[in-house]
């Protein structure tokens, strides 16, 4: 039965952490607060998850992985005891929300700051526009009188 608690706190701690540095951490927070604290105190843990999270994104923009597992690792204890310490928090703790999956990170760099920039994860059936191309002497003209480009 330990092996599966310990198992069981390194998984919840290896979801906690990726719900940190994803965009479903506004979502996730209160209802990890909620599994980690006691009645009355959630607020307290609610501060120290967010506290962990800044910790967290301070080290990886930094490239610290070490500080990142240390991070981990805490959290891991913490799940740990409470699993050990609490009656019935396996069953919150496997019922954790999911990390997102397919998440895309974009980083822009370099010098040129103009253009469009298109993020989606499913583009079907839209019809793009841009200015004719004139400094090849042609163009392909489309219904606005620039370039066209049909996906279809």
């Amino acid at each position: 039965m330990e092996a599966e608690l310990v198992a069981l706190a390194t998984s919840g701690a290896t979801t906690l952490i990726t719900l940190m540095i994803s965009d479903a951490w506004a979502r996730a927070k209160e209802r990890l607060a909620g599994i980690l604290g006691r009645p009355g105190n959630e607020d307290d843990v609610l501060g120290e998850l967010e506290a962990s999270r800044a910790d967290l994104v301070d080290a990886l923009t930094r490239g610290d992985g070490v500080r990142a597992a240390a991070i981990e690792a805490e959290w891991r204890a913490r799940l740990l005891r409470m699993l050990l310490e609490v009656p019935g928090s396996a069953d919150a703790l496997r019922n954790l929300p999911a990390p997102p999956t397919g998440t895309v990170y974009n980083h822009i760099s370099g010098s040129i700051r103009s253009g469009v920039v298109v993020q989606a994860g499913r583009i079907e059936g839209s019809t793009f526009y841009a200015p004719p191309d004139t400094t090849q002497g042609r163009s392909c003209q489309g219904e606005q009188g620039g370039m066209r480009s049909q996906i279809p």
